[in-house]
């Protein structure tokens, strides 16, 4: 690779229709015409179908892509087992579920040497893999490029970057994401971490359940939230390499190992709708009260897993994007509240409108957990300013945080439970909230 390794991952194509079927090729005449598997695929390719969901899925909900590659996935060496580091997977019984509010700060810096993957550190999470149900939270930190490849059979990965941008190396092409942008891997997907600074940080979402998709806008119409025009998959690239490359595989909670004699990321071409992508968050199309009172969160839902409940998400995603507020007579940041759904909230920029920042607070590459039904909201130094605020039309455009919702409690690791960076005295926040309550009579 040479000069900007950025420019790789220009020309991405357009996700317009969001699930629909794209297609992209290397070399022209790589994509067969009209069969998905012919005789003899084109240039000496072999076709190989990767399905992300059950063949016998609804047509809606169906993921699929068929790519043509130099070698069939097929030809590989056994897996043997290897360490896991500090990643792990529901279900989760190291601990009991923890109805306390919960804060950590950014995670230390990392070993020399640290990849991508060795640096994915396990929060918590819920639901178990095995059943494909629930989802993790991780949190990254790296400083080394990888010279491996990843996949992840037991879920897909919403990679948020925080600090440093990452060039994904995939099967279907190359991805450039960088902080205020989210990439997604599908599930058994190939892909190799490329470092573009000398560090980079941020968070991870594994969706053990149904693939990510855009909520239902329901009462809001046709337009708002994310646009399906705005998600970009990669242009068909391919290596031919005839060296050993280790291959590294997330199996039911464990990794394993296999050293191939050639790079599988040798897709030539490709077609179908199990593809990887990325979504710039600040193309986020925000929505909100123009007269008074203050919307649920759930309008800031970027992308939704949903669950055999209508409604009722296993885990989605929330971005709290710059937007305008204007409510009258209304309390403006995010209201005190007790919620069915868990919450895990990180911040990629700034600060968060309801969080005081600085140290001991809620900083860039921190989180907080609350679990279902914890009490929490904004603390008392935000809640003492905004109740004496002029409400005078106010733009927040200072921070970009996020959250990943889910329908079951999180329980953590051990080592999150644990850690070093774990804030002691979080609940000191709501402490000096006064009686301000008198009776007329």
């Amino acid at each position: 690779m040479s000069g900007d390794p950025r420019k790789t991952a220009e020309g991405l194509t357009y996700l317009s229709g969001f699930g629909n079927e794209h297609s992209s090729q290397a070399v022209p005449g790589a994509l067969p015409d009209g069969r998905n598997s012919p005789q003899r695929a084109p240039l000496g390719l072999y076709a190989e179908q990767l399905s992300g969901t059950a063949f016998t899925e609804p047509r809606a909900c169906n993921r699929r892509s068929w790519l043509y590659r130099i070698r069939p996935s097929a030809a590989h060496p056994a897996f043997t087992r290897t360490e896991n580091g500090t990643i792990r997977t529901a279900p989760f019984t190291e601990a009991v579920a923890d109805p306390n509010r919960l804060r950590w700060d950014p995670l230390p810096e990392p070993a020399p040497g640290t990849d991508f993957l060795a640096g994915l550190w396990t929060l918590g999470g819920n639901g178990d893999a095995t059943q494909r149900t629930g989802m993790a939270v991780h949190l990254y930190h790296a400083n080394a490029s990888m010279d491996r490849v990843f996949s992840d059979s037991d879920g897909e990965l919403l990679i948020v970057p925080e600090r440093g941008g990452l060039l994904l190396h995939t099967e279907f092409g190359p991805l450039y994401v960088e902080p205020a942008q989210v990439a997604l891997i599908p599930r058994g997907v190939r892909f190799r971490v490329e470092l573009i600074e000398d560090f980079a940080r941020g968070y991870v979402c594994e969706n053990y359940g149904a693939p990510f998709r855009l909520p239902d806008l329901g009462p809001i119409g046709a337009n708002g939230l994310a646009n399906a025009r705005d998600f970009l998959a990669p242009v068909a690239a391919y290596e031919e390499v005839e060296d050993p490359v280790e291959v590294v595989n997330k199996f039911c909670g464990n990794l394993w190992t296999a050293t191939y004699d050639h790079s599988p990321l040798d897709v030539v071409a490709w077609h179908g709708n199990h593809v990887p992508y990325i979504y710039d968050l600040r193309r986020f199309n925000v929505l909100g009260t123009i007269s008074y009172d203050h919307p649920d969160p759930s309008i800031f839902t970027v992308l939704t897993s949903p669950s055999d409940t209508p409604g009722l998400a296993g885990v989605d995603f929330v971005v709290f994007a710059p937007r305008w507020l204007v409510g009258e007579d209304t309390f403006r940041p995010p209201y005190f509240h007790r919620n069915v759904m868990s919450e895990y909230m990180g911040l990629v920029e700034g600060a968060y409108d309801a969080k005081t920042a600085g140290k001991g607070g809620f900083v860039p590459g921190g989180g907080s957990l609350h679990n279902m039904m914890s009490a929490h909201g904004p603390d008392r130094e935000t809640f003492d300013r905004a109740s004496a605020a002029e409400l005078r039309p106010q733009k927040v455009d200072d921070g970009l945080a996020f959250m990943f919702e889910t329908r079951w409690p999180l329980t953590l690791t051990p080592h999150a439970a644990r850690a070093e960076h774990l804030q002691q005295r979080y609940d000191d926040v709501w402490q000096g909230l006064q009686r301000h309550f008198r009776p007329l009579h």
